[in-house]
């Protein structure tokens, strides 16, 4: 049950209930009055804790006649707790965690695909995962230059079509001769790429890759597949115009990033815009149909993973916001704070300069306002092709680092969300699919916020490189044991954020960023540390048996084997959630991404290769013996 107080100075309001399928639920509601303050009264609405969870909506009408106040606001109903789904309840489950672009076989186009994912994911359920999770999916921009990072998408509501496998899409089958030959010379073009350990060229890749897919886009559909395209764009909606808009309006009328663009321009309201709709038909219904092609193959991947006996399937990772020139920043500039500042962390002990995102951020005004609708529909989608979602910087539904323009990362300021509205969105999307939510609430994070969230079902995040005693953030303080790690928790070794756990032995860390001049603190000092930090860990598999200490002593030797006993450490942690990470499985040592920077290294580029610089294909990662004693060594929590 719930109460709230209503102020009137017209005597007793009228109040109403419709709930989310329409129908009425006022014998829900009942008023009570309080007390006169002055001119006005007050009374008590009381709401029975009898509803459906959802999305409704009250109605209060207060006055007499010819002094009417008509009100509807949004009620979210949750359930108190994310029920724990029965395959988590029963016992502890595992999966792997990888970047999807990086791993990439034959029929890829220089980056790895929803393909690729399909069959890594089957292939994964055969080793005993249950899940995998991946970098985002979000939207990217649809011309070059493409934006590397899976973390500054140009839309949240949208899925990245760079992705798409154009050899899957039904009318690929139906080519002529002629047509079928230019899509596979456009393969040749780029199938080189995929065998290349080299940074991958994402630009070439889809260069190619959509010269193909206009191939395709332009072959006939037949009747049913043409009712289902309809079907996708008249279920979008709005945003899906303002997305093909947009798309258009980059393609056409050049970056919006260049001074005086077509970026100040508004979607709903702009001439010069609104004509790009029947200037360009074809490339704004290419701009729809990529979409859905997109939401097909990454359908189907997570169909596949489910019908291959995975209980989870699809890991979605949530990127905390938007790039300031994308799609959901220019057709609604109402629903972030644009303009004077953008999102990131204050400096801590892994990045010293603290980080700023280059995003806006979500305008907690307008959420409140609308009910929060932009973030409902969100996380709706993501869990349509998603049996969990992790949220990144999950403490971004309770404050987020504001950073003033032209201050940096340390000149930021917290602004508070509600993050009990946000926390109902997610409960009320996750139990309707029987799904999970995991938040990433690591770094500097309040102990109230890990509370709220294992109260609310909610699981946290835990890193072996991050779990020290008494959480100590200083390097060389011993670590935790994993017994004392939390049962709701998705806890692995390492992050996408570190070098793979063979590089962060190595010191890879220490190499990247002294030579990408990333220190506030000489080199010598933070090696320090980061021997320090290296050798509390060994100290621990040793004392707790997972190790011996000869191999402790030889760390360039025995890499595998310290990776293996992390991992069997991990085992023995509670959490109902254990991840591995492919990067381990096969040996590689290269970071996928360093926090702080942007052109300085290929973030977000690295393809999958084993520690001899071998690109390991898609249909290799699961034969490959690292891998497989990887495996054997997450199932023992089956045993």
């Amino acid at each position: 049950p719930a109460s709230t107080p209503l102020h009137t100075k017209h005597g007793e309001p009228h109040i109403g209930l419709t709930l989310e399928d329409g129908s009425d639920a006022t014998d829900a509601l009942s008023l009570t009055f309080r007390e006169h303050d002055g001119d006005v009264d007050v009374y008590d609405l009381a709401i029975g804790d009898n509803l459906e969870i959802g999305y409704h909506t009250l109605h209060v009408r207060d006055g007499e006649t010819g002094s009417e106040r008509d009100v509807d606001v949004t009620l979210l109903c949750a359930p108190a707790s994310i029920p724990v789904p029965e395959a988590l309840a029963s016992h502890k489950r595992w999966g792997w965690m990888t970047q999807m672009y990086s791993v990439r076989s034959p029929e890829s186009w220089g980056v790895g695909d929803y393909g690729d994912l399909r069959e890594l994911l089957v292939d994964a359920a055969g080793s005993g995962a249950d899940f995998m999770l991946i970098n985002p999916v979000h939207a990217s921009a649809p011309v070059s230059p493409i934006e590397p990072s899976p973390y500054s998408p140009m839309s949240r509501r949208f899925i990245n079509t760079t992705y798409i496998r154009p050899q899957d899409i039904a009318e690929f089958a139906e080519l002529d001769e002629q047509d079928a030959a230019a899509v596979r010379a456009l393969h040749e073009q780029v199938a080189p790429m995929n065998t290349e350990s080299s940074p991958m060229d994402l630009d070439a890749a889809w260069k190619a890759k959509r010269a193909a897919l206009q191939i395709i886009f332009r072959q006939p559909r037949s009747p049913e597949r043409q009712a289902s395209f309809e079907a996708f764009k008249e279920k979008a909606g709005a945003d899906l115009d303002t997305w093909a808009l947009w798309s258009v309006a980059f393609e056409v009328l050049g970056e919006p990033w260049e001074p005086d663009s077509w970026f100040r321009m508004t979607a709903k309201s702009n001439p010069r815009i609104q004509a790009l709709r029947t200037e360009h038909p074809d490339l704004y219904e290419f701009a729809c149909w990529l979409q859905w092609i997109a939401e097909e193959q990454l359908d189907a991947a997570q169909r596949a993973a489910r019908d291959a006996g995975m209980s989870l399937g699809l890991m979605q990772d949530m990127a905390v916001g938007v790039h300031s020139y994308g799609a959901d920043a220019w057709g609604n500039p109402e629903r972030f704070a644009v303009g004077s500042v953008t999102v990131g962390c204050p400096p801590d002990f892994y990045n010293q300069q603290g980080q700023d995102w280059g995003q806006p951020p979500l305008n907690p005004n307008y959420l409140e306002l609308t009910g929060y609708r932009m973030y409902r529909e969100m996380v709706h989608h993501m869990f349509e092709h998603a049996g969990a979602i992790r949220i990144d910087h999950i403490l971004g539904l309770f404050r987020l680092w504001w950073i003033p323009a032209g201050q940096g990362a340390k000149g930021g300021a917290y602004v508070t969300y509600n993050y009990d509205a946000m926390i109902a969105v997610l409960s009320i999307e996750a139990t309707r699919v029987n799904g999970i939510v995991i938040g990433e609430d690591l770094g500097t994070v309040p102990d109230f916020v890990r509370n709220v969230l294992a109260r609310h079902g909610l699981l946290g995040t835990t890193v072996e490189w991050f779990a020290r005693v008494d959480d100590s953030p200083n390097a060389g303080d011993p670590y935790a044991m994993p017994q004392t790690y939390r049962t709701y928790s998705l806890s692995s070794v390492t992050t996408h954020d570190l070098p793979p756990t063979a590089g962060y032995l190595m010191l890879e860390q220490v190499k990247l960023r002294e030579e990408l001049g990333l220190l506030t603190e000489p080199v010598e000092e933070f090696r320090e540390s980061a021997l320090a930090e290296r050798q509390a860990m060994l100290d621990l598999l040793v004392q707790g048996g997972w190790m011996s200490q000869e191999a402790a002593d030889d760390v360039p030797d025995n890499l595998q084997t310290i990776v293996e006993a992390m991992h069997a450490m991990l085992t023995d942690a509670p959490s109902l959630l254990l991840q591995a990470a492919l990067v381990d499985g096969v040996g590689e040592a290269r970071a996928q991404n360093q926090p702080g920077t942007s052109t300085q290294y290929p973030n977000w580029r690295i393809p999958l290769a084993d520690e001899h610089l071998k690109v390991v294909p898609t249909q290799e990662v699961f034969k490959s013996p690292r891998v497989q004693a990887l495996a054997k060594i997450m199932n023992r929590i089956n045993q």
